[in-house]
C-alpha cells in the first residue's frame, strides 16, 4: 500500500494543494455582497487532508453556480461523513478522497450512500492523490460516479468545471424527482378526494392537498361560482387559516379588497393567476360553474410549481364537478325540488330518529281534496303555486316545532307534538281560503294520523299506516282526519298478504274457470254457460271471488287475469262446438278496466282468432255502472265488439241508474236481472215490481232477458209468469270444471236441484 503525504508535513501538503488548485491571490475573499440572501449549493468535502478542506473554500470562494453561492461542509473520513449524511438534508455534490481511513473507505461510502442511504440525487465525484490506486475506467463503471479526477489535475478552472457540471445534474435530478413526486402527491390527493362526499368537505380537502403540494401551511380559501337562477351570487364555500371565519360567506364579505379583486378576477377570466407570490387557481366544470382556490405561499412560484398545479387544476376540476354532480343526486334523492323541503325518503329518515323517544309524538298525512281538479281546471303551473302557499301556511301555523315533508304528488308528511299535528289543527290550516295568482280558492284537506308511542311500526311502515288511516277518513268524509288503529292495520296487511298471494297464485296456475250453465227457462233447455274464475290455494283453501277480484281490479292484476279467463273460455267454447252443441253460447264478464284498457279489443280478436271459434257464440258482460261512463268510449267500444261477431250483455241491471235514453243508445242484446231482485220477486213487492219493469223494458227494446241466481221451482215460475226468457242458478246446476260440464251437457242437460 502506498502512503500518502502526511498531514502533519505542512510544507508538503501546502505545495500539493497549492499546486492543484493554482491560487490566483486577488481573487481569494471575493465574496459577493448578495451572497447570504441567496440559497447556497451545500458541497460535502471528505478528506482526511486539513489542507485539502482549506484549500477547496479557498479557490472557490466568491463564485457561484447558477446565480446561486456554495456552502462547504466537511469530513475528515468516510466514518465521519456517514454521520454527517445521514442528518444533513439537500446535499448537491461530495468531493470524496478515495484513501482515507483505509484504501477503499472512499468506494465504501459510495456503496453506503447509494445502496443503505438510498440518495441517488448526491452528485459525487471522487478525488484521489495516487492515479493508479484504483484504476479509472473501472471504477467509473462499477461506482455510481459522476467523475473521478486525479488531484493534481484539478486546478481552481478545472474544479470550478467538475463542481458546475455536478451541481446542473444535481439540479436536473431533483428536478425530476419533484416533479415525480408532486405529480405522485397530486394522484395520492386525487384518490384520497374521491373519498370525500360533500361539496364543502370536498373543497376543504382540496385546499389541504393543495397547501401539501406546495409546501406550505393550511392558509387559504375557495370559493364557488354558482351559475344559476336560484344563487348568482359567489359564496365561500371552504377557508382555513386567518380566513376561517369567512366559511359561507359572500365574496363581498372579505375584508382586503386586493383577495376579492384577484378572486374576481379569476372568476371573471376563467383562468388561475400566478402573481404577488401566491396563486389563484380556477377550476372550471362543463355545467358552466367554477371553483377558484387562493394560496397565499409568500414566495414566488417556480417553474415546476405551476407545472404541477396546471396538472393538479386538471384532476381537481374532474374532481369538483364529480362531487357537484354527486351533491345534486344526493339533493334530488332527499328534497323535494318544487317546494324545497324534505321528500318522502327523508322523512322516513326522520320518522326513524323520532321512535328512538316517540312520546307525545304524531305522524300526519295530508291530502289536498280533488287537487288533480285544479291542474286541469288551471294548469300544472298554477298547482304547483297552490302547493306553494298550502306549504307557507303550514309552516306558519303549525311552527318550528313541526317537521314537514312532501310525500306525495298532493300530500304532505307532517311530525311534531299532538298538541300542533292533530285534526283539528290541520284543518284550522284549511278555513280561510287561499289566494294564488289572483284567484281565491277555498281548499279543504283529508288526513290519517298515527301516534308513534301507539304503533309498532318504523320508517316507511308508519307512512303505510297514515295512508291507511287517510283512505278510511276518505271514505267517512272528505275534509276529515281519522286515527289510525291497529283494526285498521290488520285489515290492511291482510289485504296486501291476499294481494301477495293473488299474484302468486296466478303465476302458479292456482286460479281456474268454472261454468255456470244458462238455459231457456220454458223448457230447461241449456243454451250456454256463463265463465267464472276461482281460486284454490294451494292447501286446498278456497278465497271467495268477491275477496280477490276487488283486490284484482285495484291492483291492475285483472287485465291479465280477464285476458286468461277469455282465452281460457272461447278455447272451451271451441270444445262444446266440437262436442256438437252448435248454438252453444260462452259467457264471459269483462271488468271495467279491462273495458277501457287500450289492448281490449286487440286481445278479444286474438282470442277468437287463436281459437278458431265464431264471435256470435261469444258473449261479453258488462255491468250497469260501466254501461253508464263515458257515453262515447262505451259506443265505440260496444261497436268494435259487435264487428267481431259477439253479442253483449248488462249485467246486475237495475242496481243502476241508467235511464231509458241511455239505454237505447247501446247496441246491447241482453240485460240480466240482479240475484237480489230474483230472491226479493215473491216475496217483496218492490222487488216484483223492479223484477218486472227490467223484464218489460228489455222486451220493449227487443232485448233477451235473464235472470241469475234462481235456486227454487217457484222463482223459475213466477220468472216466467213475468215473462223472463232465460236464466241460471242452483236449481239449474252449480258452476263446474270443464269436464263436468262436457258430462252434464252429453247427460242431457237435466235441472240440479240445490
Amino acid at each position: 500500500m502506498h502512503e500518502k503525504n502526511s498531514p502533519a508535513d505542512p510544507a508538503a501538503g501546502d505545495d500539493d494543494v497549492l499546486d492543484f488548485l493554482d491560487l490566483d491571490e486577488d481573487e481569494e475573499g471575493a465574496a459577493s455582497a448578495t451572497q447570504a440572501n441567496l440559497r447556497p449549493w451545500r458541497i460535502l468535502v471528505v478528506d482526511d487532508d486539513a489542507d485539502v478542506h482549506r484549500a477547496t473554500e479557498l479557490a472557490m470562494q466568491g463564485l457561484k453556480i447558477e446565480n446561486q453561492p456554495l456552502h462547504f461542509l466537511h469530513a475528515s473520513s468516510a466514518a465521519e461523513a456517514r454521520e454527517m449524511l445521514a442528518t444533513e438534508p439537500d446535499l448537491a455534490c461530495a468531493l470524496l478522497d478515495v484513501v482515507m481511513e483505509s484504501d477503499d473507505a472512499g468506494l465504501r461510502l459510495v456503496r453506503f450512500i447509494r445502496d443503505e442511504l438510498g440518495i441517488s440525487s448526491l452528485r459525487i465525484v471522487l478525488r484521489t492523490g495516487q492515479p493508479g490506486y484504483a484504476p479509472e475506467i473501472e471504477t467509473v463503471q462499477a461506482y455510481d460516479i459522476n467523475d473521478y479526477k486525479t488531484k493534481s489535475d484539478l486546478t481552481r478552472t478545472r474544479l470550478y468545471t467538475v463542481l458546475t457540471a455536478a451541481v446542473r445534474s444535481y439540479m436536473q435530478i431533483r428536478a425530476l424527482e419533484a416533479n415525480r413526486q408532486g405529480l405522485e402527491s397530486i394522484i395520492s390527493a386525487s384518490t384520497e378526494l374521491t373519498q370525500l362526499r360533500g361539496v364543502q368537505r370536498f373543497a376543504e380537502g382540496v385546499l389541504s392537498q393543495l397547501c401539501a403540494l406546495l409546501d406550505v401551511p393550511p392558509e387559504g380559501l375557495v370559493c364557488a361560482q354558482f351559475a344559476s337562477e336560484l344563487d348568482t351570487e359567489t359564496r365561500i364555500i371552504a377557508a382555513a387559516g386567518s380566513v376561517a371565519g369567512l366559511m359561507d360567506s359572500a365574496l363581498d364579505a372579505i375584508p382586503s379588497d386586493a383577495v376579492r379583486e384577484r378572486l374576481q378576477r379569476c372568476i371573471n377570466l376563467r383562468q388561475s393567476l400566478y402573481e404577488d407570490g401566491g396563486c389563484t387557481l380556477y377550476f372550471g366544470m362543463s355545467n358552466g360553474r367554477a371553483m377558484v382556490a387562493m394560496i397565499d405561499l409568500g414566495r414566488p412560484l417556480t417553474d415546476l410549481d405551476q407545472q404541477l398545479l396546471r396538472v393538479f387544476c386538471g384532476h381537481i376540476a374532474v374532481g369538483f364537478e364529480n362531487v357537484v354532480l354527486y351533491s345534486q343526486l344526493l339533493d334530488q334523492a332527499y328534497n323535494d325540488q318544487l317546494l324545497r323541503l324534505p321528500n318522502r325518503n327523508r322523512f322516513v329518515e326522520l320518522l326513524d330518529r323520532n321512535l328512538k323517544d316517540p312520546s307525545g309524538i304524531t305522524l300526519a298525512l295530508i291530502d289536498i281534496d280533488d287537487f288533480s281538479d285544479i291542474n286541469d281546471a288551471f294548469g300544472h303551473r298554477f298547482g304547483d303555486q297552490v302547493l306553494r302557499s298550502v306549504a307557507m301556511r303550514l309552516g306558519e301555523l303549525l311552527g318550528l316545532n313541526t317537521a314537514m315533508a312532501r310525500v306525495g304528488p298532493d300530500a304532505f308528511g307532517l311530525l311534531g307534538p299532538q298538541e300542533q299535528v292533530n285534526g283539528d289543527e290541520i284543518q284550522r290550516v284549511f278555513v280561510e281560503p287561499f289566494a294564488v295568482a289572483g284567484e281565491r280558492l277555498q281548499l279543504s284537506a283529508t288526513s290519517g294520523l298515527v301516534r308513534l308511542s301507539e304503533s309498532s311500526a318504523v320508517g316507511s311502515e308508519l307512512l303505510l299506516d297514515a295512508q291507511i288511516a287517510l283512505k278510511r277518513a276518505k271514505l267517512q268524509h272528505r275534509g276529515s282526519s281519522q286515527y289510525f288503529s291497529s283494526a285498521m292495520g290488520s285489515d290492511a296487511r291482510e289485504r296486501f298478504k291476499l294481494l301477495k298471494g293473488l299474484r302468486t297464485g296466478f303465476e302458479t296456475n292456482e286460479l281456474f274457470v268454472v261454468y255456470q250453465p244458462q238455459v231457456d227457462l220454458p223448457t230447461n233447455k241449456a243454451i250456454g254457460a256463463e265463465a267464472l274464475i276461482r281460486w284454490r290455494m294451494a292447501d286446498g283453501k278456497f278465497v271467495p271471488p268477491d275477496q280477490f277480484i276487488p283486490l284484482a281490479e285495484q291492483s291492475g292484476l285483472i287485465i291479465a287475469i280477464g285476458e286468461y279467463v277469455l282465452r281460457t273460455s272461447c278455447l272451451q267454447l271451441r270444445r262444446m262446438l266440437e262436442l256438437g252443441h252448435a248454438d252453444f253460447r260462452m259467457c264471459v264478464n269483462i271488468s271495467l278496466a279491462q273495458f277501457r284498457h287500450p289492448d281490449f279489443i286487440p286481445s278479444l280478436n286474438r282470442a277468437l282468432r287463436d281459437t278458431g271459434v265464431d264471435g256470435k257464440n261469444l258473449e261479453l258482460e258488462i255491468t250497469e255502472s260501466m254501461a253508464m261512463e263515458d257515453t262515447e268510449l262505451v259506443l265505440r267500444l260496444l261497436a268494435d265488439i259487435k264487428r267481431c261477431g259477439a253479442t253483449v250483455a248488462i249485467d246486475d241491471f237495475g242496481t243502476g241508474f241508467s235511464s231509458l235514453s241511455h239505454l237505447r243508445q247501446l247496441d246491447v242484446d241482453r240485460l240480466k236481472i240482479d240475484r237480489a231482485f230474483v230472491r226479493e220477486a215473491q216475496s217483496s213487492a218492490a222487488g216484483a215490481t223492479i223484477a218486472q219493469m227490467v223484464i218489460n223494458l228489455g222486451r220493449g227494446l227487443g232485448l233477451r232477458v235473464i235472470a241469475e241466481g234462481i235456486e227454487t221451482e217457484d222463482q223459475r215460475l213466477h220468472l216466467l209468469t213475468l215473462g223472463c226468457h232465460e236464466g241460471q242458478g242452483y236449481l239449474f246446476a252449480r258452476p263446474m270444471q270443464a269436464d263436468q260440464l262436457e258430462r252434464w251437457m252429453e247427460a242431457g242437460a237435466p235441472a240440479a236441484s240445490a
